[in-house]
């Protein structure tokens, strides 16, 4: 029999704990929700994020409209020729007057390749995604195309990025040039331009490219002397502002305003995602970093 004060304060003690586990199993005394994390607005035409892991959709802003790419398209020219049977990385490709010619006519980005010089393909990826060279897109589609003139080799390599495309389940994008220089039906969506993406990520040779911020190319010249080129920067500012980004390709033009298909990894998990039709390059950054955030946070 339990008396007096001490009696009493334990019998207290008891009823309270008794209480306090019929609230808990009820589920009367459960914590506070977490506060949901409130969906971004973004500048924009479109948007989407996705857990690169398991494909799982994160975000959406017509995320299946078609819209120019820009040289975002680069993502598939680099896929198409890291995707060829015994692929030589160090193979040399010798710079056309013709590459140069294209890009002083369409007053496109350049990686600055020098007529003669002999560039391998690993270097001519890195000025393909980096500086977001035409001129190295060129000289990859004219090498990696098949046919006996140089128009028929790069319309052959475009036929294997359409090919690619359809490969990946992709309805909503078509390609008609190996840069994003479209000649009016070069066009994807932030779900494919995505899909895209994650598919090229799988290769460890494009990994390494689209997360390098400054690449030195050595090439050869005609007399067989080494260039040291000028360095190559990276477009993609989120690989300096933003913890954890990999990558991966920025794009821009008349039509297509400003892109960026954008992956960073924080904690194991790996966020991937595309905004299309931005205002300038500050706002697809910005824009990219809310969807980021975003990603994390409900992923």
């Amino acid at each position: 029999m339990i008396t007096g004060i001490k009696g009493t304060r334990l019998r207290k003690a008891v009823a309270i704990a008794v209480t306090s586990g019929a609230m808990l199993a009820t589920g009367a005394l459960t914590a506070a929700p977490a506060q949901a994390v409130t969906k971004p607005s973004i500048v924009a035409k479109g948007g989407y994020a996705m857990n690169n892991a398991n494909a799982k959709t994160l975000y959406t802003k017509a995320a299946d409209t078609k819209l120019s790419t820009g040289s975002t398209t680069k993502v598939m020219t680099a896929k198409v020729v890291l995707a060829q049977s015994n692929l030589n990385l160090d193979k040399k490709v010798t710079i056309q007057k013709a590459y140069s010619d294209y890009v002083v006519a369409n007053n496109a980005s350049q990686a600055h390749l020098i007529v003669g010089d002999k560039v391998t393909v690993r270097q001519l990826l890195y000025g393909l995604m980096l500086p977001s060279g035409c001129d190295a897109a060129y000289a990859l589609a004219d090498t990696y195309g098949s046919g006996t003139t140089r128009a028929k080799r790069v319309a052959s390599f475009i036929s294997k990025m359409n090919t690619a495309a359809k490969n990946l389940g992709l309805t909503h994008t078509h390609f008609d040039s190996f840069d994003g220089i479209g000649n009016g039906n070069n066009y994807s969506t932030p779900r494919d331009l995505t899909k895209i993406a994650s598919s090229a990520m799988k290769n460890s040779t494009f990994r390494t490219v689209v997360k390098t911020k400054k690449y030195t190319a050595k090439t050869i010249t005609k007399t067989g002397s080494t260039r040291t080129m000028g360095t190559w920067t990276n477009t993609n500012t989120l690989l300096s502002s933003y913890s954890g980004a990999i990558g991966i390709k920025t794009g821009s033009g008349p039509e297509a305003k400003y892109c960026l298909v954008f992956a960073a990894t924080r904690n194991g998990k790996t966020v991937i995602g595309t905004v299309l039709a931005s205002s300038s390059i500050t706002q697809r950054a910005t824009d990219a970093t809310k969807l980021l955030n975003y990603g994390f946070s409900t992923i």
